[in-house]
């Protein structure tokens, strides 16, 4: 009874999909870091401390650290980390990246419809987008209230909105800290790609790690995002490697799946160098590939946060929606009430 157990444990372990932790935590601090480090002087002083940016470049690993926190938990978040694209450009079969319903909703009622169980696919362009737009809110409530903890007509009122700034500030840290991680996972090839570890066609050359371990964790994917960028990579080089700040002059919406694009059409480069030992050999040509991929997802956090912090100068707070422009303006005069008055 014992060995039939065993082996119906080890049939289940071979059947689970690994985890895709990208990049590792040395990577996902630099990325978060990095980018903070390349924000304008049009952005709130606030971010930019070096208490802030400590606190960020850490929240940045924050949903790798929270995994195994429970079967919900996991099913909802595990699969944000990733979208796997096949060599037919499509998320198993159905939807390209240029073609992406707009809700998590009418994704997984498509692959329900072929019978193939959510979260096949992975979400991880809805993570970026969700995130993105949330804090653009998260923007929008610090511009008012930094306004109306000056301009509202009674002590109580203002002395509410500066609270409200105060809060909205460690919300923010939050919120782009968590959220840099999807962007900085966007810039591995292996998480918007099929080959997520290992492609027949290039296969790899050694072990990670030592034989003995489950075999679902012997691939290039985690010794690759992980020990090597750890042992190899430095903030000094990202920051050189990082690209000047690019206005798509798009949606939210259009801007994540050409980011994504791009870093996929970087799969087969990845195995090349897999493929001739440059990962293995720590060559300088797979130092300076991860280096730029690495800067591509530092350059595309900062730019995002960029845009998001112009979008919020036109977006709204409270309920019924108050233009962020109008209380700028002098327009609006803020009460506590404008942010819900029950």
């Amino acid at each position: 009874m014992k060995s039939a157990t065993a082996g119906l444990v080890a049939i289940a372990i071979a059947l689970t999909p690994a985890p895709a932790f990208a990049w590792g935590a040395a990577g996902h601090e630099l990325v978060s870091g990095v980018a903070i480090d390349a924000l304008s002087k049009d952005l709130p002083a606030f971010l930019k401390t070096k208490t802030a940016r400590w606190q960020i470049s850490l929240l940045g690993r924050e949903p790798d650290r929270s995994r195994g926190a429970g079967r919900t938990h996991d099913w909802e978040r595990d699969s944000a980390h990733y979208i796997n694209i096949g060599d037919d450009g499509l998320a198993e079969g159905i939807f390209s990246l240029d073609n992406l319903p707009a809700g998590r909703s009418d994704f997984d009622a498509a692959y329900r419809l072929k019978e193939i169980k959510p979260p096949a696919p992975g979400y991880l362009p809805y993570a970026m987008i969700d995130g993105w737009q949330q804090i653009v809110k998260d923007f929008g409530y610090w511009r008012t209230s930094k306004v109306a903890m000056k301009n509202a007509r009674s002590a109580a009122d203002r002395a509410f909105f500066k609270q409200d700034m105060q809060l909205r500030e460690l919300i923010l840290i939050r919120d782009i800290g968590v959220w840099s991680h999807f962007v900085g996972d966007g810039s591995q090839p292996q998480h918007v790609s099929t080959h997520h570890d290992g492609w027949d066609q290039y296969p790899d050359p050694m072990t990670y790690p030592p034989p003995g371990q489950p075999p679902e964790i012997r691939g290039i994917h985690g010794y690759f995002e992980g020990p090597f960028v750890k042992a190899n990579i430095t903030a000094a080089q990202i920051k050189a490697a990082m690209t000047p700040y690019r206005d798509c002059a798009c949606t939210i919406d259009k801007r994540v799946p050409e980011y994504l694009k791009t870093t996929l059409s970087f799969i087969k480069p990845l195995y090349e160098l897999v493929k001739a030992g440059d990962i293995k050999t720590a060559s300088p040509a797979a130092k300076d590939f991860t280096t730029k991929r690495l800067a591509a997802g530092a350059s595309e956090v900062r730019d995002m946060i960029e845009d998001a912090w112009k979008a919020s100068a036109t977006s709204t707070v409270g309920w019924p929606n108050i233009n962020v422009a109008d209380v700028e303006s002098g327009k609006v005069i803020l009460t506590r009430d404008s942010y819900g008055s029950d």
